[in-house]
This record gives C-alpha cells, sequence and structure tokens, in this order.
C-alpha cells in the first residue's frame, strides 16, 4: 500500500511544489521513495496547468533537486479520499482546507513537523518578492521535510 501525501498552497506554482521535490527526495534518501506518493496543490485555480514559477525552479535546481515536471493543480474537497496527509504552507491555505474537509479529516501545516519552528509557524509567500524569498522558502521545506520524513516512516511502520 502506498501512501500518498499532498502538499497545498495557495496557487501551487511556488512554496508546495518546491515542498514536493524537497520532500519526494528527503524520503529517497531515506529509502522510502517507493512507499510514499508525494503530490502538491493550490486551492485556487487560475495557475492550473502552468509550471512551477521560474524563480522557484531556479532555486530547486540550484540546490540539487527536481522541479522540472511540475504542472500546477487545484485542490478540490473530493482530493481528501486521495491522500492519508495533507499539509498546508500557511494558516490562510489551511483554514480554507479546513473549511473543505469531510469530518474527521485532519489537515495540518506543514511547519508543524519541524521540531525547530514556533507553533503556528508557516512557509510565506514568497512570489511578490525577490530572490532571497524563494531561498527563505527552501530553507524552511528542507528543514520541516525531516520530520514530515520521520512522521510519515512512523506511519507506514
Amino acid at each position: 500500500m502506498t501512501y500518498r501525501v499532498c502538499l497545498v498552497c495557495l496557487g501551487n506554482i511556488c512554496r508546495s511544489p518546491m515542498a514536493e521535490a524537497v520532500l519526494r527526495q528527503t524520503l529517497a534518501d531515506r529509502g522510502l521513495a517507493d512507499q510514499v506518493t508525494v503530490e502538491s496543490a493550490g486551492t485556487g485555480g487560475w495557475h492550473a496547468g502552468d509550471p512551477m514559477d521560474e524563480r522557484a525552479l531556479d532555486i530547486l535546481t540550484r540546490h540539487g533537486y527536481d522541479g522540472s515536471a511540475h504542472r500546477a493543480k487545484q485542490f478540490t474537497r473530493d482530493w481528501f479520499d486521495r491522500y492519508d496527509l495533507v499539509l498546508a504552507m500557511d494558516r490562510d491555505n489551511l483554514s480554507q482546507l479546513r473549511r473543505m474537509a469531510p469530518e474527521g479529516v485532519e489537515v495540518r501545516l506543514f511547519r508543524s513537523f519541524d521540531p525547530a519552528a514556533p507553533s503556528g509557524a508557516e512557509v510565506p509567500d514568497p512570489y511578490y518578492g525577490g530572490r532571497e524569498g524563494f531561498e527563505e522558502v527552501l530553507a524552511l521545506v528542507e528543514s520541516a521535510s525531516e520530520g514530515v520524513a520521520k512522521h510519515i516512516a512512523d506511519e507506514i511502520d
């Protein structure tokens, strides 16, 4: 049985696809790639079908991650049945996902798995800023991905 994870931000062109690439690699490094599927989506659909933001892709590529195949998708209510774990990049998207979620489905913040992050910590949206925002997002998702991978490993054992 494959464990399935979906990472969610607003437009699915910056934060969640960066986190998808990082988490996928983190899981592969732990030998879990064959047991876990990682995907990403946005709560908004205006970028559906678009590739990742060029700045996000550039940062990932420079750090050895592959995001080249990414195409943005919109998360919809019926997707909750597809996933074992749904993680939001920020509180706004968390709230939107919780409003959509069937009763009893848990949705968490991505950074809630980072022991160094304060409670309620978010992955900030770098879209309207410069390159440094994308570098910050990468550092945050790398840190949280270790905790997410540990959680998943515990779940599938």
